[in-house]
């Protein structure tokens, strides 16, 4: 436990975060926005939070620069920082390999073959939810099924913004329960927990509203003209690896194993199908590593300055905030999902939100007694649920660029997220443990 003296000026370090990151991106996603360009992606995160590291730094002169340093080391080299370094590592891999191979493709088309026309809608939603929970990825999944889901829409009618927050939703339910998705790393390995003990935390609230989901969008597909789908390619092999994936990470094999598994898989399927060979396969894989560099480096920036706010007691007044207006467990609870949620909110990306929201978290429930595999759970769960409803997050953003609409008009056809949502209160506020 920290007992360091409150200083809410320690936490001057984010506010330049947010008033740099949040201010830029308003700017250019509302006030004076470019063809082409997602505002809150003009200024990069990592930039933002350097800027932020080096106030972090001035700060505090009664501590050397060395010893500054020294308690950055101590910050990114904890061991659970550096697993998750190593694991996005490999879920890049993966996720490269994966996407090269065409096994993304596939399992969508495979899937898309199995359902009726008329449960065109629930269906997507399901496999929308299979598919990000195989690939680790909501942003993946979106990219590869709006397209097929306006598509969908062309040749029936169907309210484009319900589609298209049928997909945002099935997606944001696997970022959420995958044991590859970044953001279930970032929560995991943050609190010192395994994966399978946060999935079985976090399916308690997941499933439910997913079930309730599905029930409302099935209601909704009677209620309507049975559509008639078209016959989508698919090669079974390249899907079989998703398949593995997801049924070694859900019997709680080492997610280490399961990616490599993974890797093995596609790259052997993949070179026997045509789709890699050898040298694709290393550069897909190469490729993927690159894109989990931003995400790496914004860890360990976000680490260095966790670890200097420590030390001057920024946790320690916010630790002194919650205990002043949420006396209980359930306070504590909530308290952590309000950060995560307002992380969110201000980043657009939950999982730098769950990094920044992690070290806090994780005093919040030592305070309260929460255990670590619930605070891991409501760290990935309300970030999730945050990222998959504001309108400038990528999800959305990407999600209504590929349709052709506004990410605004997708927002009341958001089921999935605002049940999940619903259900995580009602957890909280049932919770007697």
């Amino acid at each position: 436990m920290n007992e360091r003296k409150p200083n809410a000026k320690a936490l001057l370090p984010i506010l330049v975060f947010l008033v740099l990151y949040l201010g830029c991106g308003i700017y250019f996603e509302y006030i004076n926005p470019t063809e082409g360009q997602m505002g809150f992606y003009v200024i990069s995160v990592v930039v933002a939070f350097s800027a932020a590291l080096i106030i972090a730094f001035i700060q505090n002169r009664s501590l050397s620069f060395d010893e500054k340093i020294h308690l950055c080391a101590k910050g990114i080299g904890d061991d659970n920082i550096v697993i998750m370094l190593f694991i996005f590592l490999m879920a890049g891999a993966f996720s490269g390999l994966a996407s090269a191979a065409g096994g993304a493709s596939s399992t969508a088309n495979l899937m898309l073959n199995l359902i009726p026309g008329q449960m065109a809608v629930p269906g997507l939603f399901v496999i929308a939810c299979l598919i990000s929970m195989s690939m680790g990825t909501s942003v993946g999944t979106i990219t590869v099924l709006v397209p097929i889901a306006a598509e969908i829409v062309k040749h029936t009618g169907l309210s484009m913004p319900l589609v298209v927050g049928t997909v945002v939703g099935g997606s944001m339910f696997g970022d959420n329960l995958s044991v590859i998705s970044d953001t279930t790393i970032a929560a995991t390995r943050t609190q010192g927990v395994e994966m399978r003990d946060k999935f079985r935390v976090n399916i308690k609230v997941a499933l439910p509203a997913a079930l309730i989901t599905t029930v409302v969008l099935v209601f909704y597909a009677f209620s309507h003209p049975a559509t008639k789908l078209a016959s989508y390619p698919f090669n079974i092999w390249l899907a079989l690896p998703y398949f593995v994936v997801l049924a070694l990470a859900l019997i709680g094999l080492n997610v280490f194993i399961v990616l490599g598994i993974g890797i093995i898989l596609f790259f052997m399927i993949g070179g026997a199908a045509g789709t890699v060979t050898f040298a694709s396969a290393f550069s897909a894989m190469g490729n993927g590593t690159s894109n989990m560099f931003e995400t790496m480096i914004v860890t360990i920036l976000v680490a260095s300055i966790s670890a200097l706010m420590a030390e001057y007691g920024g946790f320690a007044y916010i630790l002194a905030f919650i205990r002043k207006h949420a006396r209980t467990k359930k306070g504590g609870m909530l308290g952590i999902c309000a950060l995560t949620g307002l992380m969110d909110l201000a980043t657009a990306n939950n999982t730098v939100a769950i990094v920044i929201a992690a070290p806090i978290a994780k005093e919040i429930g030592e305070e309260y007694k929460i255990e670590p595999k619930s605070v891991a759970s409501l760290l990935d769960t309300a970030s999730c649920i945050m990222q998959g409803i504001i309108p400038y997050g990528a999800q959305l953003l990407v999600a209504a660029t590929m349709a052709g609409i506004s990410s605004i008009t997708v927002i009341p056809f958001l089921f999935y997220p605002f049940l999940l949502f619903v259900f995580v209160l009602i957890s909280i506020l049932l919770n007697r443990s």
